[in-house]
Formats: structure tokens, sequence, C-alpha cells
């Protein structure tokens, strides 16, 4: 299969789409990307244990922070800078039909 072609099969797996100028443009581009990984192919790593994570026997710490309980916001705090307002809620544009 041609560049041009895997650049656009490619596209649509990734619902990209590009004007002829664009894909032309995009061609080279991606054909060093498949040189690359033809490359990192050629690579001996039989010796190499696989990980599945990148900071795999370093110890992890949670960055959560503890929880402290506040002052909330009124209801005319939180809707003062709104847009639209309808009855005491922020009103958005319908998304689902």
């Amino acid at each position: 299969m041609n560049a041009k072609k895997q650049v656009e099969k490619v596209a649509t797996l990734a619902r990209l789409r590009f004007d002829a100028e664009s894909l032309e443009t995009f061609v080279p581009t991606f054909e060093q990307i498949l040189d690359y990984f033809e490359q990192l192919k050629q690579i001996d790593t039989e010796a190499v244990e696989p990980t599945y994570h990148a900071l795999f026997g370093q110890e992890l710490k949670t960055p959560f922070r503890v929880d402290e309980c506040g002052e909330s916001l009124s209801m005319e705090e939180a809707l003062k800078n709104a847009p639209e307002t309808q009855d005491g809620h922020f009103r958005v544009p319908k998304v689902i039909e």
C-alpha cells in the first residue's frame, strides 16, 4: 500500500479529514514516522523485561490532598456570572436530541 493510501486509511480510522493539499503535505511526514517504526522493529529487545507502567519499581505517591470542609457559594453568587439562568439553574444549549 502506498503512503498516500496509508495516510487516507489512518485518517479515516481517526476520523480526520484532509483536503487534497494538506494530504500531500502530510504524506512525507507520515512516511518518516513509518520509517522510524521500521527502525524500532529492528532493535533486539529479547533481554528487556516488559513493564506495565513507566514508573515501575519506583515508589508511587497518591497526589490526593486531604478533603477539608469549606464555605459554599450561595445560589445567587454561583449564578451571577452565568450567561443564562432559569428557575435558579444554569441554562445551557440542548446537546442531546
